[in-house]
């Protein structure tokens, strides 16, 4: 009897933690398309994958520990869409059409983050503004990522896991026979300069500038020089046009005494 009437209290409290998870679980509602459920170091597990979803569902629960949303059709991330996530542990947006990360997109998750997956998306480059002070290991695999200057002095300022950028695999250089394509961007990183010809287009660029307002500066001088020559000649000419008329005695004596 006594281990029967254990059991029975064990069952009892089974169906009570259910049933108060799953009031739980109703007052904290779930996102329109998404399935959520309970995850078991505590906290939500919403699962929105394979929804044909165009934008991060809104109104997803504080207590969300883990969102998956791969498999949609979102092409950007705005800066308030996981705003109010403070348990987020894990995030899944991978196999979207994702093109750019807006700037503070992700730099909330900060604090919790510690999975990030964005592989198999249409990303070309990182925004460090974007992830913020984001430190979470992140798939980066299976973007066309395009290896330039831009991206080279992006590297320096992430802060996600070192191992994470060893899935940044170029898809294009810039310039094109700089003889990155199809090699980590670490490795690229380590041999190639790739801001070198921006410097020396930037360093061009600059002297072609520099010669035109020479040139414009050079040409206004010559046309105020010609001008002033031309109307110093004409001037010239209407003085010697002029009569040459000599004072009479009457008028040098007039003028003479005028003066005294």
């Amino acid at each position: 009897m006594p281990a029967s009437h254990d059991a029975l209290l064990f069952v009892a409290l089974v169906i009570s933690s259910a049933a108060t998870a799953l009031q739980e679980l109703k007052a904290t509602g779930c996102p329109e398309s998404c399935y959520c459920s309970l995850s078991d170091g505590g906290g939500l597990v919403v699962r929105c994958s394979g929804m044909f979803l165009t934008a991060v569902p809104p109104n997803v629960p504080n207590a969300t520990r883990r969102l998956y949303l791969d498999y949609n059709q979102l092409v950007s991330i705005p800066a308030d869409a996981f705003l109010g996530l403070p348990l987020l542990a894990e995030l899944d947006l991978s196999h979207n059409k994702l093109a750019r990360l807006e700037p503070g997109s992700l730099a909330a998750l900060g604090p919790s983050l510690q999975s990030l997956d964005l592989s198999s998306n249409q990303l070309q480059t990182l925004d460090p503004e974007a992830l913020g002070g984001l430190r979470s290991r992140t798939n980066l695999t299976g973007n066309p990522w395009r290896c330039d200057c831009a991206l080279q002095e992006a590297m320096p300022k992430l802060e996600l896991e070192p191992a994470s950028l060893a899935g940044v695999v170029c898809h294009s250089t810039v310039p094109e026979d700089a003889g990155a394509t199809g090699k980590s961007f670490v490795v690229a990183a380590q041999e190639l300069d790739l801001c070198a010809g921006l410097k020396r287009t930037t360093d061009v660029a600059m002297l072609v500038t520099m010669f035109g307002w020479f040139a414009m500066v050079i040409s206004y001088l010559v046309y105020y020089v010609r001008a002033n020559q031309e109307d110093a000649r004409r001037h010239l000419e209407y003085l010697k046009s002029l009569p040459n008329k000599q004072a009479s005695p009457e008028e040098t004596s007039i003028t003479t005494s005028t003066v005294v």
